[in-house]
C-alpha cells in the first residue's frame, strides 16, 4: 500500500528536464516577440509626431494666409506646442526652422529623444511644399 501511494506520487509531477523545456521555448518566444513589438511601439509614437508636424503645417498655412509671411512679425513665430506628444513623456521635440529671405518658406522638424532615438527614421522633417524628409526611406 504505501509503496503504490510512493509511486503515484512520482507519476503526477513534471521533471527537471520538462520544466527547462518549457523555459527555454518561452524564451524563444520572447526573444522573437519583443522586438516586434519595441518597434510597433516606435511606429506608433513617429505616427504621431507626423500628425503633430501636419497639424502645425495647417497652423503655419492659415499664418501665412493672415499675414502673407510664415514669419510672426519679421521673427520666427512660436508654435502652439514643441513636443509630441502633447502630454504625458515626450518621444520628439518639434520645432520651426528657416523661412527665407523671401519669408515664404519653412521647415517644421521632429526631433527624437529618450528612448525614440533609437528610431531608424531619425529627425523627420516637413516643409511648405509638403516635402517630407526622414534619415530612412518609407518612415513617412
Amino acid at each position: 500500500m504505501y509503496l503504490n501511494a510512493v509511486r503515484s506520487r512520482r507519476e503526477a509531477g513534471f521533471t527537471l528536464i520538462e520544466l527547462m523545456i518549457v523555459v527555454a521555448i518561452i524564451g524563444i518566444i520572447a526573444a522573437i516577440a519583443y522586438p516586434s513589438y519595441v518597434e510597433n511601439v516606435r511606429q506608433a509614437r513617429r505616427a504621431t509626431s507626423q500628425a503633430d508636424l501636419m497639424e502645425l503645417a495647417q497652423w503655419m498655412e492659415r499664418q501665412y494666409a493672415a499675414d502673407f509671411s510664415y514669419l510672426e512679425g519679421g521673427a520666427a513665430p512660436i508654435l502652439p506646442f514643441t513636443r509630441s506628444p502633447r502630454n504625458g513623456t515626450a518621444f520628439y521635440n518639434l520645432s520651426f526652422s528657416g523661412a527665407g529671405v523671401a519669408q515664404n518658406t519653412y521647415t517644421l522638424q521632429a526631433v527624437p529623444t529618450g528612448d525614440q532615438t533609437n528610431d531608424r527614421c531619425g529627425t523627420m522633417g516637413l516643409t511648405q511644399t509638403g516635402a517630407k524628409t526622414a534619415a530612412a526611406p518609407g518612415c513617412w
